[in-house]
């Protein structure tokens, strides 16, 4: 008869009362570890960037036509010292913000209802579901026509293109509650609007900040997209602008300033998303 060995649970007195903690138990990040990996995996990009471009390393991609990072970092520099990166970048920043709001908004909504109301999905589930793959920016011919100014058909593409991901994540997290949550708060006499006050919007808040990460990242695609083709002012219209005359150190202080933006939004996104859903069971996490 064989004996299986006692998993420990908590820590073990050794000789000399010194206490060790069990092995296979969970593994402690720290985090000025990963801090230093991720700056080290930037700086290592930079340097191979600088390293392509500066000794005109031309196999099958061609480096000898791109600026180096030296170029990019002076233009940059000439570039924020200008009142006109400020404006451009406001713009952006009011288009992006005005159409991801009413995104989140109407995107939650209309996943609510389709996910609750039979009636609601079997009217409108087919025009979502049509109108889902095309993509936000080949509505912008449309947008031009419908709207009468670009700004609104600006902020209509950035809308359209959030709105999906949004109502998609929120319908499918409404269809993915336990009924036994709905069952449990009828029983104690609650209504409808206590189950969904007490049950849909809580349950469903992973699910809905999911999808407003991704709307964020698509929707600054879509804008700049936009700037590019109908824009007069923003980070989109500039870099393409800068492109139309050559000035390549120009079109990548765009294309940083874009990956800038987009990053600060979407953690943006994500730090709300946990300070909101702090009250959710998690397991131990890796530090982020």
């Amino acid at each position: 008869m064989t004996t299986e060995p006692a998993v420990l649970a908590g820590p073990v007195t050794v000789s000399g009362g010194i206490s060790a903690a069990p092995t296979g138990g969970p593994i402690r990040h720290r985090p000025w570890r990963s801090w230093a990996v991720r700056i080290a995996s930037v700086t290592a990009a930079v340097g191979l960037w600088q390293l392509l471009t500066a000794n005109h390393v031309r196999f099958w991609l061609r480096f000898d036509t791109l600026p180096t990072v030296t170029e990019i970092v002076n233009t940059f520099t000439k570039r924020v010292a200008v009142q006109e990166y400020w404006l451009d970048l406001g713009q952006s920043l009011i288009r992006i913000l005005t159409g991801f709001a009413l995104a989140a908004v109407v995107g939650v909504v209309t996943g609510i209802l389709l996910g609750r109301s039979n009636a609601f999905a079997n009217v409108f589930g087919p025009l979502t579901e049509l109108a889902r793959p095309i993509p936000a920016i080949a509505i912008v011919p449309v947008a031009i026509l419908l709207f009468p100014s670009d700004e609104a058909g600006i902020v209509f593409i950035t809308f359209l293109a959030a709105f999906f991901p949004i109502m998609v994540s929120t319908r499918h997290a409404v269809r993915a509650l336990p009924t036994i949550w709905e069952e449990s708060v009828r029983t104690l006499g609650g209504s409808r609007w206590d189950v969904l006050v007490r049950v849909v919007l809580p349950g469903i808040l992973p699910g809905v900040f999911g999808g407003l990460s991704v709307g964020i990242g698509v929707a600054w695609i879509c804008v700049i997209s936009a700037e590019m083709i109908s824009g007069r002012l923003g980070v989109g219209y500039r870099t393409w602008q800068a492109y139309t005359v050559l000035a390549y150190p120009e079109v990548f202080v765009g294309i940083i300033t874009i990956g800038i933006l987009g990053f600060t939004t979407s953690a943006a996104v994500e730090v709300l998303g946990r300070r909101v859903t702090r009250w959710l069971p998690r397991g131990e996490e890796k530090t982020r």
